[in-house]
């Protein structure tokens, strides 16, 4: 199975998730750039807010492709506690990082929201490693929320067992036995500009404002016209 772009795998993800549609406690975090395409698919299906959460491993000063920690502006994880000049590089570390995240959450018009009891519906074109994903659930923990879920059109199976011992659930529609790349599974995988995720930010907040409203209507109707649920559509 291929799919034709992210807008076609998320409508094809939100089906699977059809179990939290309507869901006051949940919100769906896509992750930028392409997770936020896919979280925009989920949200309008589910009728649920779209939120980002931004993270950003931290890098061994010597082995720049191998991570010791990871960072968002609430939080921080490093898998060892290091000391002397070690120490002081990650303060720094963690410092430069906050300061581009705090710009990129302005550029998206965003800004970190408290996970606390709620429901949380991560999201992303793919998965290869897993470790951004894993890092992004043990800063969210940090908040105490009441479920994690990890949703994605495609991972490798490894990438998925290794996910699902940090998430309370994970639910992948493709799992490969032969993985090399995300992209391999998208017939188009265009890059996606930051000035798209603000577009689908504010479309998603948009169509939220709208369902509720409508949502909130049809209560009214029911509380004080019990026996004509449909007075709002019914001719007078």
């Amino acid at each position: 199975m291929v799919f034709k772009d992210r807008t076609h795998a998320g409508k094809l993800l939100a089906e699977a998730l059809k179990n939290y549609k309507n869901n006051e406690n949940a919100v769906v975090l896509g992750i930028p750039r392409g997770g936020v395409v896919i979280g925009y698919e989920l949200a309008r299906y589910l009728n649920l807010p779209l939120e980002i959460e931004l993270v950003k491993k931290i890098e061994h000063p010597l082995s720049p492709e191998l991570a010791i920690g990871a960072v968002s502006l609430k939080g921080r994880i490093v898998g060892t506690d290091y000391a002397g000049p070690m120490k002081k590089y990650i303060e720094e570390q963690t410092q430069s990082i906050r300061e581009m995240l705090a710009a990129r959450y302005k550029m998206f018009k965003r800004k970190p929201l408290n996970w606390q009891g709620k429901t949380v519906i991560i999201t992303d074109d793919g998965i290869a490693t897993g470790s951004t994903m894993i890092a992004l659930i043990q800063l969210i923990k940090q908040d105490e929320p009441q479920k994690i879920i990890v949703a994605v059109p495609v991972a490798p199976k490894r990438g998925v067992k290794a996910i699902q011992a940090y998430a309370d659930e994970v639910i992948c529609l493709m799992t490969p036995d032969d993985f090399y790349a995300i992209s391999e599974f998208y017939e188009s995988f265009s890059q996606v500009s930051d000035e798209e995720v603000i577009q689908l930010l504010r479309k998603a907040e948009q169509n939220f404002r709208i369902q509720k409203g409508i949502q909130r209507e049809k209560e009214d109707v029911e509380k004080y016209h019990p026996k004509n649920k449909d007075f709002l559509t019914s001719e007078h």
